[in-house]
């Protein structure tokens, strides 16, 4: 099942279970480039690093971890300490948080340099998350293909994902489907995906 775009039409992509909102593009694309080529040259890119069956693996993408503190998030086993946010990540979080009606006080980031890398299977229901809380999706770069997939009965929503374009997963999103980012040959330049969060760090 494939869904095109939805304007700015607040339309649950999922068919039950959760709640999915594609807002489709939500800057200009001049806008949108000028945030991608900032986001490349300002953010400090680390290679993404996980423990899988006890060895550590080292991952072409690159992420970046920012928040309201320097608060610690674990995630694939791996412990990140937030940066304190930049000025262009702060003010993309304005933008997203009165677009979405929800309180974000962290961003993970993912950069993919082409369609090779992408992301498997998961769900983001790490125990530092807040409970059904909002995790927003904002996209720059590379158009790519996002898939849900049903953890019980394997039915599966894909979504294109624009050039600045938002997306957000609530409510039972993460109990119920598991979520990624397929590799692709067809795309040979780089997407930024900006993942904004709520992490209960009391």
């Amino acid at each position: 099942m494939s869904l095109f775009d939805l304007l700015d039409t607040e339309v649950n992509v999922l068919p039950y279970d959760g709640v999915v909102i594609y807002y489709g593009t939500i800057f200009s694309k001049e806008q949108a480039s000028y945030y991608l080529e900032r986001l490349l040259s300002a953010i400090e890119w680390r290679n993404d690093e996980a423990i899988i069956f006890g060895k550590l693996v080292t991952t072409k993408r690159k992420v970046a971890w920012y928040g309201d503190t320097s608060f610690s998030y674990t995630y694939s086993n791996i412990t990140k300490t937030a940066l304190l946010w930049t000025p262009e990540l702060l003010l993309l979080k304005k933008i997203v948080e009165e677009k979405t009606g929800e309180v974000y006080n962290s961003c993970l980031l993912n950069l993919y340099h082409d369609g090779n890398e992408g992301m498997a299977w998961h769900s983001d229901a790490e125990k530092d998350l807040k409970k059904n809380g909002a995790i927003a999706s904002l996209s720059f770069g590379a158009v790519r293909k996002f898939s849900f997939k049903h953890k019980v009965n394997k039915d599966t929503v894909s979504v294109m994902l624009e050039h600045g374009s938002l997306l957000v997963m609530k409510g039972t999103t993460q109990t119920h489907w598991l979520h990624r980012l397929p590799p692709t040959k067809r795309v040979y330049t780089a997407r930024v995906n900006l993942t904004f969060r709520f992490i209960d760090h009391q």
